[in-house]
């Protein structure tokens, strides 16, 4: 079974990067474009919530149902009872490096369907698409727990989101 592993730091204490992952609004928040997502239905995260959504790649619908489980300060995992895979576990973990910094670790198991059945999802959920998805998610967890609200709306507003992220992967390559 494929895997896939993606990990990066914060600065932002354990609980700051834990709560912002737990809130079930952040789905929408982590999907870059041209991927928008589309909750249908979003339990409170706890053992056994379920989310229903669809990932919209551009025209494209691909819905998705899952279950979360082993949810805790430090992570939780999200296991897809149905969608576009034939199985994809992913779990999020949350390590304090420092009382300021987390490590943020996330690790996918998942498997395709043979055949024309398994197509969209090898094309969709390769992993340079998953590299891209994670790199985006990496960049927007840094741009909400370690930028104040005045930065980021200076930012957007001043020099646009282009050279906002730029500025963010230049000032986190330097580090």
């Amino acid at each position: 079974m494929p895997a896939f592993d993606y990990q990066f730091h914060v600065n932002a204490p354990l609980t700051a990067v834990s709560a912002f992952h737990h809130d079930t609004r952040v789905l929408k928040t982590l999907t870059p474009p041209p991927i928008f997502a589309q909750i249908h239905h979003f339990d409170p995260l706890a053992d056994g919530a379920i989310a229903e959504f669809t990932l919209w790649f551009g025209p494209l619908p691909v819905r998705w149902k899952a279950v979360h489980s082993e949810v805790s300060l430090n992570g939780f995992t999200d296991t897809q009872l149905s969608g576009p895979l034939q199985s994809w576990r992913h779990t999020h973990s949350f390590t304090a490096v420092s009382p300021t910094v987390t490590r943020v670790h996330e690790h996918i198991e998942y498997s395709h369907h043979d055949g024309r059945r398994g197509l969209l999802s090898r094309l969709l959920f390769a992993k340079p698409g998953l590299l891209f998805l994670f790199t985006a998610r990496q960049f927007i967890t840094r741009w909400r727990l370690e930028l104040t609200p005045a930065q980021q709306q200076g930012i957007m507003g001043g020099a646009g989101l282009m050279a906002g992220v730029a500025s963010l992967f230049l000032w986190t390559r330097r580090r």
